[in-house]
């Protein structure tokens, strides 16, 4: 392990997500010292990244939720540092990170994404329900763990949802509200690995119930027949490759019951907390926890 010399595991930082964050960041830094690895906790909020070159750290894996870390500006100034860092690179970053450019991406690659549209304080509510349907979902358009994002049932609820998110961007998006089996699908390099089928109490699957509760099931093998999932499994490869992106990920999906898939978004710093997704796709797959950490180490790069 001493091939990766000194490791910085990049954690916390200053987003609305550094709770889970952190989380994560702690689980891979006891696996990567588990493995032998020289493993250090960095955290850009308590230190400058300048650290990171004067203290000889030679590799960088990103444990940062949200923006300042999951959005290309911490993946850029390893790149001018010339620090090999996990998973994807500047532009996927930022792409991902965006919710609105990423449906973008994906509407120009011909694959399904929800029916959406920008809104903000002068929008008329009842011309966005007609258009997407009720109930549909509000959300700022770059903060990831479900922050801000509201479920509407009615016209009227619409305002109140909107400044819910508008709380946390100023890029705010609604998009037609998608019912189904909610199905969640991660991918290691160029592997894709298992999905797992998530069924959250009421079908909310929350900031509490995704990271705190206990009420969520998962399922993996997620039940559906292995022709299926593999087109699905398909799918979600192309869809990180019109992205661009690499090194590891999560996509999010929705199967409705006439069988039409509809991607959500694709992360690219997925969580690695014990509710976490990934390690659960990977442990199906046959790689327990440490052996995954290790295996998204030695994918990192520069550029």
């Amino acid at each position: 392990m001493s091939d990766f010399g000194k490791v910085a595991v990049l954690m916390g930082g200053r987003s609305a997500e550094r709770e889970i964050s952190l989380m994560s960041g702690n689980n891979v830094l006891a696996a990567l010292r588990r493995k032998g690895v020289n493993a250090h906790a960095f955290d850009p909020a308590e230190r400058t990244l300048s650290d990171l070159k004067t203290d000889g750290f030679q590799r960088a894996f990103i444990v940062l939720h949200g923006r300042f870390g999951e959005d290309g500006t911490v993946q850029g100034a390893l790149e001018w540092m010339g620090i090999p860092y996990t998973g994807s690179g500047v532009m996927s970053s930022a792409l991902c990170m965006d919710k609105l450019r990423t449906k973008l991406v994906w509407l120009g690659a011909g694959i399904s994404t929800p029916r959406h549209a920008v809104v903000n304080a002068a929008s008329d509510w009842g011309s966005v329900a007609r258009d997407l349907g009720l109930p549909l979902i509000v959300k700022p358009a770059r903060e990831g763990s479900s922050i801000g994002l509201t479920k509407v049932g009615t016209i009227e609820k619409i305002q109140a949802a909107y400044d819910v998110a508008a709380r946390h961007d100023s890029l705010v998006i609604a998009e037609t509200f998608i019912s189904g089996q909610e199905l969640t699908a991660a991918f290691l390099a160029d592997r894709a690995l298992p999905l797992v089928r998530i069924e959250a109490p009421q079908g909310n699957y929350d900031y509490q119930n995704k990271y705190f509760g206990d009420e969520t099931r998962y399922h993996c093998p997620c039940g559906l027949p292995a022709a299926q999932e593999q087109e699905l499994q398909a799918l979600v490869m192309r869809a990180k490759d019109a992205l661009g992106c690499s090194g590891w990920g999560r996509a999010d999906l929705m199967l409705r019951d006439d069988g039409r898939v509809f991607l959500l978004e694709m992360n690219t710093t997925p969580g690695m907390t014990g509710h976490s997704l990934v390690p659960m796709a990977a442990r199906a797959a046959g790689l327990e926890f440490d052996d995954l950490v290790l295996r998204i180490l030695e994918l990192a790069h520069v550029g």
